[in-house]
């Protein structure tokens, strides 16, 4: 990675913590795929897990009053942590074009779901009977291709929680995600110490902006992050499905 391309990531994880800062996520997102172009979905998915943990437990604590359902989290957040083993296992043997498609994939998939279903609510009794399937899908995206926000985010979004009960509960899935992540890659020997650095220092930036998007959602229409967010996630998904295409 020469020094432009680190420019570019440290401002994406910058940006990404505006975002994470505003509505509890977007990071993943936005950072991953970004990641996924310089250096793989290996490296990139790896080297998230660390500022994943730390900025979830951030806002943990912030929001940790405001869970709205615990019965929900618990069966959410428990299927969320098996999937992501599942998909933990499967990221380092699968081929790299089949974690770069699978990462377009999810993303097209949210963005898709974002346009055509803006409207729709999913009560609360009926989320929580879907809580384990949809949990458990977006764990395994969430090992295998760094990003869960196709399912994750979209089936919360579907719920129309307000913003203090969506980042409470996403960020307490994200965390137990993170957790099994990085005990079975530090298991599986993925972290060296070049690797562990990179992902402390990543912390740094997308840390740096999560005040600040915390400043601008009390400014900027949440439409207004949406619309930026989904746009650059269609360049980005492109971009990925190009380069599998071009080989």
């Amino acid at each position: 990675m020469n020094t432009l391309e680190f420019l570019i990531v440290f401002m994406a994880f910058a940006v990404g913590g505006v975002l994470k800062g505003a509505t509890g996520a977007g990071a993943p997102i936005l950072v991953v795929p970004l990641l996924t172009m310089y250096n793989g979905v290996v490296f990139a998915v790896i080297a998230f897990v660390i500022p994943n943990l730390i900025s979830n437990l951030v806002q943990i604590y912030k929001f940790f009053k405001h869970v709205q359902s615990w019965k929900f989290v618990a069966l959410f957040t428990g299927a969320g942590a098996v999937g992501a083993a599942a998909g933990t296992l499967m990221l380092t043997s699968l081929h790299s074009d089949a974690l770069m498609s699978m990462m377009a994939t999810a993303v097209f998939m949210y963005i898709g779901f974002r346009l055509f279903n803006p409207n729709w609510k999913l009560e609360l009794q009926h989320a929580t009977r879907f809580a384990l399937p949809a949990g458990t899908v977006a764990g395994i995206l969430q090992g295998a291709a760094g990003v869960s926000a196709p399912v994750s985010i979209t089936f919360l979004n579907a719920m129309k929680l307000e913003r203090e009960h969506f980042i409470a509960t996403i960020s307490i899935f994200f965390f137990s995600m993170g957790v099994v992540q990085f005990i079975l890659l530090t298991t599986m020997g993925q972290y060296d110490r070049h690797m562990f650095i990179y992902s402390l220092l990543a912390v740094i930036p997308l840390m740096a902006g999560m005040p600040i998007g915390s400043k601008l959602i009390q400014y900027v229409p949440r439409d207004m992050f949406d619309k930026i967010i989904l746009a650059l996630l269609f360049v980005l998904a492109s971009k990925l499905i190009f380069d599998v295409l071009s080989g």
